[in-house]
């Protein structure tokens, strides 16, 4: 910093302490939260200017569609061939997110008639 640009700060830090302009700030007395501690100090200015232009990781997109379908599911009748459709993305999409991470395991999700139909296919 320049010499003296310091103790012009220091000084009007103070000035403001003693004019109570930092009295009430919001959450004054409670922990800092940071959002961004998993990410690597060197990329969290690049990350926090993405998420604040509405762009999330890979991951992140695909865990939030993963949820909607999920809610979907519930929300469908057990024999109807829209739950069909949408169990069949909700596979998709769980597999994608699990070759993103590097993972190779089977889903439970996996309904029998799809499985069964899986299994007619290959043989």
């Amino acid at each position: 910093m320049i010499p003296g640009f310091e103790a012009l700060v220091e000084q009007r830090i103070k000035k403001a302490q003693k004019d109570g302009i930092f009295d009430n700030l919001e959450g004054q007395g409670k922990p800092l939260a940071f959002e961004d501690q998993h990410v690597p100090e060197e990329l969290r200015l690049a990350h926090k200017i993405l998420k604040n232009a509405g762009f999330l990781p890979p991951e992140v997109e695909l865990r939030k569609k993963i949820t909607k379908l999920e809610q979907l599911l519930g929300e469908t009748e057990y024999d109807s061939k829209e739950r069909s459709k949408v169990q069949k993305k909700l596979n998709y999409l769980l597999t994608k997110l699990s070759t993103t991470r590097g993972e190779s395991h089977s889903f439970p999700l996996l309904t029998d008639e799809y499985r069964e139909n899986i299994i007619k296919r290959l043989s």
